[in-house]
């Protein structure tokens, strides 16, 4: 049996969009990721918009994804530890996947230490300059108030208002986008900001769906994980380094 020794990271799958098909065979893709890691796989971090639209009542979760939660389970069971990131999309997550699945839910950073290296990790929205308008609606839609009154909503009426407006996306949207970016990325500049008061060795968000891996001092990188519609990128980490990785099925090869 493989020695689980490894820590990955992905984000923005954004299952559900943009139609039931594409989705069912980006959510294929996902789980023979899931089967490829879960020999050495330790810890998953998996960071924001994971679904594109989520939320949970008390007694009603969206329907679908059984094939990539069933997978989560199966290693979850198997002594895998695994997180999850609220993003911009799946923001409204309680306590569910916490239950059924055994993960960790974060609301917003989180610092680990392993073997050594120190890592900042957020899923990328509301941080940086600029973009109050958005920070506001974020402050509005995790609030308890916001989440009270759309409880109230019956789940047919709810859910098809939250997946209309998710599907405003920009990932679905926009054309793919290119990587025109460098020392001025937004979150490159919140990152050194923080290094100026705190050390990490890695700075790792999702969220910009670009695989961008920048150097930002000596001995500071920060990592952007990408997304699964269209770059199908992850990161893993083996103990010594984070490497930045691209995921192709066997039979797509």
């Amino acid at each position: 049996m493989a020695l689980r020794n490894k820590i990955y990271f992905a984000s923005d799958f954004h299952l559900g969009v943009p139609d039931y098909a594409s989705s069912r065979e980006r959510e294929a893709t996902i789980v023979c990721w899931l089967e490829t890691i879960g020999t050495d796989a330790a810890e998953i971090f998996l960071m924001g918009d994971v679904f594109d639209f989520w939320f949970e009542y008390k007694t009603v979760v969206p329907k679908g994804y059984v094939r990539f939660l069933g997978k989560l389970a199966e290693l979850s069971d198997a002594g895998v530890k695994l997180y999850f990131f609220k993003g911009n999309h799946d923001m409204w997550m309680f306590d569910y996947l916490k239950k059924e699945l055994g993960a960790t839910i974060i609301s917003n950073e989180l610092e680990i230490e392993r073997n050594g290296k120190k890592f900042f990790l957020h899923h990328g929205d509301g941080l940086g300059p600029g973009d109050q308008f958005y920070k506001l609606l974020k402050w509005f839609f995790r609030s308890e108030v916001c989440q009270w009154l759309f409880a109230r909503l019956h789940p047919n009426l709810g859910v098809t208002i939250a997946s209309k407006w998710s599907r405003k996306s920009r990932i679905i949207n926009e054309k793919e986008e290119e990587s025109k970016i460098g020392q001025q990325e937004w979150l490159v500049t919140f990152c050194k900001e923080v290094l100026k008061t705190k050390f990490y060795d890695y700075m790792v968000f999702g969220h910009r769906h670009l695989p961008l891996d920048i150097k930002l001092n000596q001995g500071s990188r920060y990592i952007n994980l990408g997304e699964w519609v269209y770059h199908k990128t992850y990161a893993v980490f083996t103990g010594e380094k984070l490497e930045l990785k691209y995921f192709e099925r066997q039979e797509e090869a």
